[in-house]
């Protein structure tokens, strides 16, 4: 289980990243990516996705609920495995519900082609260059004229 570090780091880390690529396993075995919107920023252990009924992820999610969730951003990378289950539950889909979700569901969050997908996160990996990307650029030079290993933090975890 993660301690209150590890959790107060995971919480900085997301906060960094407005997209996820959630990965499923479809029908035949293949693995396959879908970009969502990460939907809340406080993760206390799950994270939260508004997504179409109809989508293919609904359905690789209904044949195996495992599924992997990784964030990039220019200083930040994290990985994390858990199992994905539709939650049917309007007060916190209006909870979730924010107007760029629009773009997609132009119903609103009443149209019953949206749900909720939560993701129960159970491990994962980071890895953070610490100060941005300017610090991480001024490392990997620092590398180039030294030979110096890259600094920044990279941990597993389990949660």
């Amino acid at each position: 289980m993660a301690d209150t570090t590890e959790l107060e780091k995971l919480n900085e880390l997301l906060g960094k990243f407005r997209f996820a690529m959630v990965t499923t396993r479809a029908e035949d075995g293949s693995l396959h990516a879908h970009p969502l919107t990460v939907q809340e920023s406080d993760f206390d252990g799950d994270l939260w996705f508004v997504i179409g009924r109809s989508a293919s992820a609904v359905t690789h999610i209904g044949l195996d609920p495992a599924v992997g969730v990784s964030f990039s951003s220019n200083d930040a990378w994290l990985s994390l495995a858990g199992s994905a289950e539709l939650v049917e539950d309007p007060a916190k889909l209006r909870e979730q519900w924010n107007p760029a979700l629009e773009a997609w569901f132009p119903n609103g969050p009443e149209d019953p082609e949206v749900v909720l997908l939560k993701v129960n996160a159970l491990s994962g990996e980071y890895w953070d260059s610490p100060g941005g990307r300017i610090t991480t650029v001024l490392a990997f030079l620092k590398h180039k004229v030294t030979g110096e290993r890259l600094e920044g933090d990279n941990e597993k975890f389990d949660l």
